[in-house]
């Protein structure tokens, strides 16, 4: 095996191997070789996958709830797709939603996420669990957006034609 060494990437800037001396002055790296510590910011505790989706979630039927849905499921997955709530309202009809967080509505933001292929992974969860009923079912997909913070709920975002 051989020994680790400085090495030079395309644009002959040097690519650390442990002891990389070119940089520029005022660098991450000390005087005497070391890397200077307190030049990185300290990274942030671990998160399970999911974290922030999960408390977007929460959120979202904490508030769903508050508007009268009864929950009927959560995190309904088949092959192919999944439904964040499966909820009813008090007229009976069920609702479909999808929750979607982002940090700022920055390149559309949290509603515009659902986009052509995300909406047919949800229709395809859709009819999977419509098909468990016999009787046919009233129903409607909206989206629950939080962006920076604040949360709106898209009744009738989409429909089945959309998919």
């Amino acid at each position: 095996m051989g020994v680790a060494t400085t090495s030079r990437h395309p644009g002959g800037n040097c690519w650390p191997a442990h002891n990389c001396r070119a940089v520029a002055s005022g660098s991450w790296l000390r005087s005497d070789g070391g890397v200077d510590m307190e030049r990185f910011p300290a990274k942030p505790a671990a998160r399970p996958p999911g974290h922030v989706g999960a408390l977007a979630e929460e959120a979202a039927w904490g508030y769903l709830q508050r508007q009268g849905l009864q929950l009927v499921e959560r995190n309904y997955r088949v092959r192919g797709g999944e439904i964040d709530i499966i909820a009813r309202l008090p007229s009976g009809m069920l609702v479909f939603v999808e929750v979607r967080s982002r940090a700022s509505a920055a390149y559309g933001g949290a509603g515009a996420s659902v986009d052509a292929r995300k909406r047919a992974r949800i229709l395809l969860a859709a009819r999977h669990y419509l098909m468990r009923f016999p009787a046919e079912m009233a129903c409607r997909f909206d989206v629950v957006a939080i962006e920076a913070g604040a949360l709106r709920w898209i009744e009738n975002a989409f429909d089945a034609g959309d998919g």
